[in-house]
């Protein structure tokens, strides 16, 4: 993998605060990572019924979606880093409260909904400063690499936690909660050590304001400007872009399709007698995927376009999809996920890098969690199209459905013209500059 960040080939690697917040921001994710394996299984466990995991699910998804909007006004009016170690500090406690009742056997559907509600809350609430605070840290020239980086990341994750949530289960629900604990106490630590290891010198103008935002509160007149009037101002500089707001709905109709059918699939495997172990490598064999994704995206996103990208990741992730609704073997259900998946980390890594040098600095948070919102909007609906699907239309039909839906994604990537024109890494800055809107907090 390419490791350099800049013009000057100083190696990321060697970016001490870059390795301090992936760090904190890997541990968290690791957490959220096993506590989203975990919830679907232990509520069949609990209820025997998908429609109640669904309903589980839902309700944790539109928590995140409506809290994540506050949490990027958040990230834009109080210092990042600072949110980062609030946040960690929550999800400590609140795993705690989790593991304490896996290990007293009071986990019900009432508990596991309420530990949903607050767990859904901690990280629409906190993660967006995570996710904005890069931007002080890498430079824009660098973002794109930095983001195939994040996606290695990912992809790592995925592939562990899959197996280790299953045999975390198998043990029992309790050890889930004590290693989420443990992860959000790590990223707690490595956040604190970021908010006290200062750059020797500013990589960017862009840095260098983040850094000036960090130190510095919001002002007194965007103190003063409600949350809500801040938000809308982040949806009407977005839906003001050529270049992004045609990604914001197609982003939306994809995450559903997709997400919807991965339920599907994990809860025909539980209802089916499947082991957690043995569902844990369907997420295993993706991430081992997305991990050879993630290693080639570097590579990929200077030299190809990134609408080439987007289009080319939807079109195998629609086909992957259709082709699990006629599989019932575990392996090629891994293996055909697996394929569905390979391109999403370029994909991603040159989306969200190129919005990363879009959006200016004090933008960043609100339009972040903008876009998340309207990325995941739809999302909460996945566990429930899954669960009721599963009773009304079976397997096969609840599948094809997925499908078609990832299919209008994909057809709607093909006619966008905003999104086919983003180029490849080295033109992000010049090319967004030509859709420059006025800047306003």
């Amino acid at each position: 993998m390419t490791t350099t960040t800049t013009a000057s080939s100083e190696s990321l690697w060697r970016n001490r605060r870059y390795l301090i917040w992936l760090a904190s921001d890997t541990s968290k994710g690791l957490a959220d990572a096993l506590f989203a394996f975990a919830l679907p299984l232990l509520t069949l466990i609990v209820t025997d019924d998908p429609a109640q995991a669904g309903i589980i699910g839902a309700v944790g998804g539109a928590v995140l979606a409506v809290t994540t909007l506050y949490g990027g006004v958040l990230a834009d009016r109080h210092p990042r880093i600072g949110l980062m170690l609030l946040g960690s500090t929550i999800g400590v406690v609140l795993s705690l409260a989790f593991t304490a009742l896996a290990f007293g056997g009071s986990l019900t559907f009432a508990t596991l909904l309420l530990l949903t509600l607050l767990l859904g809350a901690r990280g629409g609430l906190f993660d967006m400063a995570g996710e904005s605070a890069i931007k002080q840290i890498v430079p824009d020239a660098a973002m794109g690499r930095a983001q195939a980086a994040n996606q290695a990341r990912d992809a790592a994750l995925q592939l562990a936690g899959g197996p280790l949530g299953g045999a975390l289960l198998a043990v029992g629900g309790w050890l889930i909660g004590a290693v989420m604990m443990l992860a959000h106490l790590i990223a707690a630590i490595t956040a604190w050590m970021l908010r006290h290891t200062r750059p020797v010198a500013h990589p960017s103008p862009a840095a260098a304001t983040d850094a000036v935002v960090e130190a510095v509160p919001a002002t007194t007149a965007q103190k003063k400007t409600s949350a809500v009037a801040e938000i809308r101002t982040a949806f009407a500089w977005l839906f003001a872009r050529e270049d992004l707001r045609a990604v914001l709905f197609i982003s939306t109709i994809i995450n559903l399709g997709f997400n919807a059918g991965l339920t599907t699939v994990l809860y025909a495997m539980q209802q089916a007698g499947h082991s957690p172990a043995v569902i844990g490598w369907l997420s295993a064999g993706a991430g081992v995927a997305m991990l050879v994704g993630a290693v080639a995206a570097p590579t990929l996103v200077p030299r190809v376009r990134a609408g080439v990208l987007a289009i080319a990741g939807l079109a195998v992730a629609t086909a992957g999809v259709a082709v699990l609704s006629q599989l019932e073997s575990v392996w090629s259900i891994v293996g055909v996920l697996a394929a569905s998946v390979l391109l999403l980390p370029a994909l991603n890594a040159a989306l969200m890098g190129y919005s990363m040098v879009a959006v200016p600095s004090e933008l960043l948070g609100r339009v972040n969690s903008a876009s998340t919102v309207l990325a995941i909007g739809a999302m909460p609906l996945a566990p429930l199209i899954a669960g009721f699907g599963l009773t009304w239309a079976g397997r096969e039909g609840t599948l094809l459905c997925c499908a078609a839906l990832c299919a209008v994604a994909t057809a709607m990537a093909v006619a966008s013209r905003g999104l086919r024109s983003i180029p490849t890494e080295s033109g992000w800055a010049a090319h967004a500059a030509l859709f420059e809107t006025p800047r306003a907090r």
